[in-house]
């Protein structure tokens, strides 16, 4: 006979003990702030070794074509079918039914994509001639990355059964172990570089092995924390199963909808391998440190909310669903407009500071700097993002994201090819920026004029209120801007200090100010 706890253990671990949407997200953005210090430790240590040179760029392309079908397969389009689905059937089925669904999309999804790293390993100087075209008679350039690829794809297969694991865990209220995973990443990317990197006959290849351990490191992390929950998946194939069906008809539309700013960037990397040398490189440093405030906040708070957005559609809550929405945008818009402004402004000092040792040059800084500046203006947008998407994929709701993504991407190559020719690498950075803004701006008009999101009240004055504290920040960063000549010149020590001085009177005006104008933390709370 079965026993009680079995039967009701998705709802006892699930939906009735939730943490607030505020501590949940600080979890996840703890863990993922380290992760992406850890990140930025990487990009240093890369560049220290690597610089922008023709070895760097092909790693950079070996690895976004994993990491870019990653966001598909991954944490992307099958993470937003997945959740509301295993959501539907915490509330409404038995653990049983919960543990069924688990083996059997973890079945589907595994041998779907063990088959394509098979196939991607078997066609390595195809793909990378698709997505660098520009390589296409790069001789050395071309075959070093083909090897690098046949190396790092299968990296795709681990992280993608790492994404759904994480899916689960966050899904019964777990958030720190998945968030910790990618730590892992960056420590194997490192470990590489400086012990294995000089001495194997080409160096760059360390990085490639580095990805592949990492994957199956990331993988085995998770696992005991799912064995807890009692819910370490047994893969069996079942395609007709009904919970897969249902994932994959809001799956299809989905790789496109939520994926939309990543295929414009992998569109900035294949129209970049046609500019000249250095070009993928710049790109990449300058995305990775947009990518920390757009990690630590803008993804935190979507990871957090789809759960919760999927229970309260599930339990018919339409209020709480709108008043968690409007909770997410003001959390967003605190944190991302002071981040896209003192990246914009301190484009160089950063870069700098961060990057300009070894084989990365002044050069390599300035440059950067300018993709830098285009993709900030971009970065509340990309932020915005990951929480408006929730809003329509917590409800199943797949065909309008994906709507969007076709028009602002279309939108982004017109924008790439006008753009590329007066601001070359730049200028991709910028139309990526811009179809950001538009795709942001329609899922939210989208959410509101269906009455899914309404506005709380108080909105006029919180603007206000954020209006005053970026201009205090943006005078005394300016006020405080370097000269750039002395800059360059000075020891790493003299960079760091001078850069905490920036970051720590800046940040300090922007939260004084909103101290002073009546915003306290206790306003973001949820329950």
């Amino acid at each position: 006979m079965e026993s009680k706890p079995q039967t009701t253990l998705a709802t006892e671990q699930g939906p009735a003990k939730k943490a607030s949407l505020l501590k949940s997200t600080g979890v996840v953005s703890a863990m993922t702030l380290v992760s992406r210090i850890m990140g930025l430790i990487r990009d240093v240590v890369v560049a220290n070794y690597f610089g922008a040179s023709s070895s760097a760029d092909a790693f950079f392309i070996a690895s976004k074509v994993p990491n870019f079908l990653r966001r598909l397969f991954g944490e992307g389009a099958f993470a937003q079918a997945f959740v509301p689905v295993l959501s539907e059937y915490q509330s409404k089925h038995s653990f049983n039914e919960v543990k069924r669904l688990v083996d059997r999309v973890s079945g589907v999804l595994g041998l779907i994509t063990f088959i394509i790293s098979g196939l991607a390993v078997l066609t390595a100087p195809w793909l990378i001639i698709l997505f660098a075209p520009g390589w296409y008679e790069g001789g050395e350039k071309l075959a070093l990355a083909a090897d690098l690829l046949q190396i790092t794809f299968p990296y795709l297969f681990f992280v993608s059964l790492v994404a759904f694991c994480g899916s689960i865990l966050n899904s019964y209220g777990s958030f720190a172990p998945p968030a910790f995973a990618p730590v892992i990443l960056n420590v194997c990317l490192i470990s590489a570089t400086v012990l294995f990197s000089q001495s194997l006959d080409e160096p760059v290849m360390a990085l490639g092995w580095a990805v592949l351990a990492a994957g199956i490191l990331q993988f085995l992390w998770q696992l005991p924390f799912l064995a807890r929950i009692d819910l370490v998946p047994k893969p069996k194939w079942d395609w007709n199963d009904p919970g897969v069906q249902k994932i994959i008809q809001l799956m299809i539309p989905a790789l496109f909808g939520v994926s939309v700013s990543q295929i414009n960037l992998l569109l900035d990397t294949v129209l970049a391998s046609f500019l000249t040398t250095g070009s993928v490189s710049w790109l990449y440093f300058s995305d990775r440190l947009m990518e920390l405030p757009l990690g630590v906040f803008g993804i935190a708070i979507g990871t957090v909310i789809l759960p919760s957005l999927s229970r309260k559609y599930a339990d018919l809550a339409p209020e709480e669903y709108s008043s968690t929405l409007d909770w997410a945008f003001r959390t967003v818009l605190i944190v991302g407009l002071p981040a896209a402004v003192a990246l914009f402004i301190l484009a160089e000092p950063i870069l700098s500071t961060l990057f300009q040792y070894g084989e990365f040059s002044q050069q390599d800084v300035t440059m950067s700097a300018l993709s830098l500046r285009a993709y900030s203006g971009g970065l509340l947008a990309f932020m915005l993002i990951k929480v408006l998407a929730p809003g329509y994929f917590a409800r199943q709701d797949t065909k309008t994201p994906v709507k969007i993504a076709i028009k602002t991407m279309a939108i982004n190559m017109v924008l790439n090819l006008i753009l590329i020719w007066p601001l070359a690498h730049a200028g991709l950075a910028l139309a990526t920026s811009l179809s950001a803004l538009l795709n942001a701006g329609l899922l939210f008009w989208g959410l509101k004029k269906s009455g899914i999101y309404t506005a709380s009240r108080g909105w006029l004055r919180y603007g206000c209120q954020l209006g005053a504290a970026l201009l205090v920040m943006s005078t005394v960063l300016i006020l405080q801007f370097p000269e750039l000549d002395n800059w360059f010149e000075m020891t790493v020590w003299e960079r760091v200090t001078g850069l905490a001085i920036l970051v720590v009177s800046g940040a300090g005006s922007y939260f004084v100010v909103l101290v002073i104008l009546g915003i306290r933390l206790r306003h973001f709370r949820q329950h």
